[in-house]
């Protein structure tokens, strides 16, 4: 998932600001803390480091690229799901739930060569390292796995997270600013090329430039971004029904589409004053 990116978000004078990059899951994902004046450093760097083992635990389990992964020996049939690490079990459950969601749209058992979560798994990673990483003396905090992006709580007193989704066709303009007070994922193919699947074909196919969910869980948001993307701008009936999600589409023509109340942040969401999708 690409095409997001923290903007600025203005003075910080009250907050302590602490940032680190790890690399994992083929990428860099940073994370960044945002700490009371007095916050207990050694506490801090202890949730630090669980983070940062939750996201390397993530990539052991489940990398397809790693041969002898347990998400690829379960794929061989070398093991059960019974014998699999428990996180295992429960993103499964979590992608059928995502599945149901999407109307099919979402499907990792339609993916060919078996069973492939990983449009769901690196949302899944970050969000669990941004738990890792709420505590005592920390105001704010953000982990962006390269464009999925998971927050909590805020930079700055009155200033939510303001994260900026990239204009598919112009990387150097913004498409919009989103404020965001949960999680933000973005898919598309203007980046990685066509590499989204179709599960009702098999084929590699989307429907969209950009699709982008917001919510209070990135897991969930980055399978229903990668859904959103391969169905196109009415995969938004989809989206809409489920509470405290929204989407944002951007067409192969260049025409935007988004749910009732994306979070467009104020004065970034006008795009000639409309919103094209109001749900049924």
């Amino acid at each position: 998932m690409t095409g997001s990116q923290v903007t600025a978000t203005g003075a910080q004078a009250e907050a302590w600001q602490s940032h680190h990059r790890e690399q994992v899951m083929g990428t860099v994902v940073t994370l960044d803390l945002y700490c009371e004046p007095d916050v207990a450093r050694d506490a801090l760097y202890v949730r630090l480091a669980r983070a940062r083992s939750l996201l390397q635990r993530a990539d052991a389990v489940f990398s397809t690229w790693k041969e002898h992964s347990p998400i690829n020996q379960l794929r061989r049939g070398e093991i059960t799901l019974a014998q699999a690490p428990p996180e295992v079990d429960a993103v499964l459950e979590a992608c059928e739930t995502a599945r149901s969601l999407s109307k099919g749209w979402f499907d990792p058992w339609a993916l060919p060569g078996g069973v492939d979560p990983t449009g769901y798994v690196k949302g899944w990673a970050a969000q669990c390292a941004l738990n890792a990483l709420v505590g005592p003396g920390v105001v704010g905090a953000i982990v962006n796995a390269a464009g999925d992006i998971a927050t909590f709580g805020r930079p700055g007193p009155g200033r939510p997270f303001r994260i900026a989704v990239v204009d598919p066709y112009d990387r150097r303009r913004l498409a919009c600013v989103v404020e965001v007070a949960g999680a933000i994922a973005t898919s598309g193919t203007y980046e990685r090329g066509e590499h989204l699947i179709d599960p009702r074909t098999g084929t590699q196919q989307s429907r969209a430039a950009s699709a982008s969910v917001t919510g209070p869980d990135l897991g969930l948001a980055d399978a229903l971004a990668t859904a959103l993307a391969v169905a196109g701008a009415d995969g938004l009936g989809f989206v809409e029904p489920i509470d405290g999600y929204e989407g944002f589409v951007i067409g192969y023509d260049g025409s935007w589409t988004s749910t009732a109340h994306f979070p467009f942040a104020p004065d970034e969401g006008s795009h000639n004053g409309r919103i094209l999708y109001e749900g049924d």
